[in-house]
């Protein structure tokens, strides 16, 4: 027997999607986009020195093959040495840059439909939706409507939203609705009954999630949670999660891959900020039993730094993955996969703050050393349901 372990650094792209020039941040195509690439030459410009400094360093990941993918991706030519895994770069099929569709495709299921999105205009919703949302509120009005960076979004309506009781409700080039609210003034409780009532209407539009956004603290002090709760639309045929608990194997939800997937095919989750999530999968890898798949995300990558275009945070943030993945690789088994990717791009040097169309890395540990090419990310799951010997379904092709 055998497991698995997939790892989802959310939003680390590599650039060179072949269809970038459909994507927009702020009306301006997504070409030449590249969150690792630019990294790296903000790092070596010396323009990314905030809590840390120097050119990026990854030694472990680029061991895996992460350079080697990167220019497979991009045409650079960054990549030196012999990687001791296997490395690939993968290009999305589904139209959208969002959590929901790279989630889905990794998981086997590329998105059969098009996401609704709403447009960057005030109002940005239907009255039908605002309607809805003072009913189940019971508030006389919303707040915000429109696009808009989450903590900018509290930082704006915070006081009023404390003042009124009215929800703070935006959206971003994603198909997504978010809905901010006090934990105290408002109830966190409050807030997810909000967000579950209204998500079946917004689903039926084909609007991927309804994600509720907690904050806490007093005028010009205000901060998020960790609370977050993503609603989403459940997968509409199995997905790697599905194949693996229908073959009598146990899945582990690290993050917010519970919320992505539904609990589709999910027996256990745990949640928390990235320390956390590290903790938790240092622990799967060291409990989980055989014939098991453990999926995790990584938001921080994105949520704390690709949208706020920090390049220095995120630099760091890759520095403090590379260097509890050191510590992480020696404790798997014989037999043990570990897949490690990205879901879209976020690349913080760009134009807006909406996530970027990118091709992802592929690095696999446990399947011994050399070039993958070029991959779809529904190959991921062909590969995990491979190596766990489980029936897949849809259009992925193992690499393995």
């Amino acid at each position: 027997m055998m497991r698995a372990f997939l790892v989802v650094m959310d939003s680390v792209g590599i650039g060179g999607a072949p269809d970038a020039d459909r994507f927009f941040n702020n009306g301006h195509p997504d070409t030449g986009a590249d969150t690792l690439g630019h990294i790296l030459d903000a790092c070596a410009a010396g323009t990314a020195e905030d809590g840390r400094s120097g050119p990026l360093d990854l030694p472990v990941m680029a061991g895996l093959g992460l350079y080697r993918a990167a220019d497979l991706a991009s045409g650079a030519a960054r990549a030196s040495g012999a990687p001791t895994g296997r490395w690939g770069a993968a290009t999305e099929t589904s139209i959208g840059k969002d959590t929901p569709s790279g989630h889905w495709e990794l998981a086997g299921l590329p998105v059969p439909w098009d996401w609704h999105y709403f447009p960057d205009e005030v109002p940005a919703f239907p009255d039908d939706v605002v309607q809805k949302v003072c009913a189940l509120a019971g508030s006389d009005g919303i707040l915000g409507n429109c696009h808009g960076s989450g903590t900018v979004m509290i930082e704006r309506f915070g006081e009023e939203h404390v003042q009124t009781g009215r929800p703070i409700c935006y959206t971003s080039a994603d198909s997504v609705f978010q809905i901010a609210a006090h934990e105290e003034h408002f109830g966190l409780q409050k807030l997810y009954d909000l967000c579950e009532g209204l998500a079946p209407m917004l689903h039926a539009m084909k609007v991927g999630r309804v994600i509720a956004r907690p904050f806490v603290g007093d005028v010009g002090g205000f901060t998020r949670t960790t609370n977050r709760h993503d609603y989403a639309i459940t997968p509409p045929k199995p997905i790697l999660t599905n194949w693996v608990q229908d073959a009598g194997g146990k899945v582990h939800a690290i993050g917010k891959i519970g919320d992505i997937f539904t609990m589709s095919g999910i027996d256990t989750v745990v949640k928390g900020a990235d320390v956390d999530l590290m903790r938790h999968l240092f622990e799967a890898v060291d409990d989980m039993p055989e014939g098991s798949l453990t999926f995790a995300n990584f938001v921080e990558f994105d949520s704390l730094y690709g949208h706020r275009r920090n390049v220095s945070g995120y630099a760091r943030h890759l520095e403090w993955f590379d260097k509890q993945l050191g510590r992480l690789l020696p404790r798997l088994r014989d037999g043990d996969l570990l897949v490690i990717t990205a879901d879209h791009g976020n690349d913080p040097t760009w134009i807006g703050t909406d996530h970027t169309r990118e091709r992802v890395p592929v690095l696999v540990h446990g399947a011994g050393a050399g070039s993958l090419g070029q991959v779809a990310f529904a190959d991921v799951a062909a590969s995990i349901a491979a190596h766990l010997n489980v029936p897949a379904q849809g259009p992925g092709r193992s690499f393995l």
